[in-house]
């Protein structure tokens, strides 16, 4: 079952779903405003050397306004 990342428009919130079919989350789990936007989650990769040692790390930023995480999981904001 995939979690997903939203973001409360009343709060600003980014907070994690794991999402059951097809049903999203109703409120925030913060502010429990009920305008919720699906962000683009974050896409993150490695680059390995011949050897197999990581050459480059890299994931976008944050879909969160307030946060500059990698990772709405681990912002708090």
């Amino acid at each position: 079952m995939p979690i997903f990342e939203y973001q409360c428009n009343d709060c600003d919130r980014c907070f994690e779903f794991l999402v059951l079919g097809n049903e999203g989350p109703k409120k925030c789990p913060e502010c429990a405003g009920d305008k919720i936007e699906k962000l683009m989650s974050a896409c993150g990769f490695f680059s390995k050397g011949g050897s197999g040692e990581t050459l480059k790390a890299s994931a976008s930023t944050s879909g969160c306004s307030g946060c500059s995480a990698t990772s709405c999981s681990s912002c708090g904001h």
